[in-house]
């Protein structure tokens, strides 16, 4: 991991010094957890493992170190420069971005407005999710995302934590750089929750390609219809479709002739279908590529690859 002692420096001192003291990989490091009061937590290659005061890792919790409610406080301030009222507005929505990419979640005591969030206080439960960059990640799926010079209307499908958001950002990057199969397509992400780019101040921290539009921070429905109205963007990426806006405004993108690239939570085509927002979409075939992903050996392998008749393309998983 490039600036790992940068990196470290968002935490309190001692959490400093013992994530410092970790024999292990960091390009392999996906989330640490810090919970008031409980042992310190971190994800690493995909399994989730007790951290002790020396940094040696454990399945087991006796041992590990012991986040103090001061730690949290500490960590914020080196977090938000000492300015916390500073990120108000990222607050609101539960997590921070910070240089490079990496994001905070936080949780605690919501304070309400009516029925809208105004700030959390209180705040006794950090996530820190690190963003990598693995180039060429995409390279296995490309020669099916594209079809006779066209890039198809993909969905990747995956449960948490294998690798969803880095494949599409490498696909991004490669069909806005161009590759040999294709030349280079305007894309315009829609960066709902600062992961795809990473943002920091406006600027994307994460290789999105040369010809690459980003909107950060908006919600997914307006920023499709903003990116198709203003930007004339080729394809629009998207992290993580759910609710019936996202719904309607992916319809209203395909057909105003943008392709799509997208990502939803699950674990094969059977887990899809059964989402009541997801069939209208499968029925009327708007994809036509289903890549899915699982972590049985590491991060982020393919399991497999179908078109919208359900054909299998890639892998050994029956529809």
């Amino acid at each position: 991991m490039e600036n790992r002692n940068e990196f470290l420096h968002i935490f309190s001192v001692r959490l400093r010094e013992v994530l410092g003291r970790l024999n292990a990989d960091f390009e392999k490091l996906q989330e640490i957890r810090l919970r008031a009061g409980c042992p310190l937590l971190i994800t690493w290659d995909g399994k989730e493992y007790f951290v002790k005061p020396t940094g040696e890792l454990s399945v087991t919790e006796e041992g590990s170190f012991l986040v103090e409610k001061k730690e949290l406080v500490e960590t914020l301030e080196y977090i938000s420069g000492f300015s916390l009222y500073a990120f108000e507005d990222e607050i609101r929505q539960g997590f921070l971005t910070i240089q490079g990419g990496h994001r905070i979640g936080i949780a605690g005591k919501m304070v309400m407005e009516g029925e809208k969030i105004k700030s959390v206080k209180h705040i006794s439960f950090i996530n820190v999710r690190l963003s990598h960059q693995i180039r060429g990640c995409a390279d296995k799926i490309l020669p099916y995302v594209i079809r006779e010079e066209e890039v198809c209307h993909t969905l990747i499908i995956s449960p948490p934590r294998c690798g969803k958001t880095t494949l599409l950002r490498d696909l991004i990057r490669q069909l806005s750089n161009g590759n040999s199969m294709l030349p280079g397509k305007t894309v315009g992400v829609v960066d709902e929750r600062s992961e795809l780019g990473g943002s920091y101040m406006g600027v994307p921290q994460n290789d999105l390609g040369i010809r690459t539009d980003l909107m950060d921070c908006c919600p997914k429905a307006e920023g499709m219809m903003m990116l198709v109205r203003s930007m004339s963007p080729d394809i629009i990426a998207v992290d993580e479709i759910g609710d019936y806006r996202d719904i309607g405004a992916i319809e209203s993108v395909v057909n105003c002739g943008c392709k799509l690239l997208t990502t939803v939570h699950g674990a094969s085509i059977e887990d899809i279908e059964k989402k009541p927002l997801m069939q209208k979409l499968m029925q009327e075939r708007v994809f036509e590529r289903y890549i899915v992903l699982h972590n049985q050996k590491r991060v982020g392998q393919i399991k497999a690859i179908f078109d919208e008749r359900g054909t299998k393309l890639y892998g050994s998983e029956d529809w």
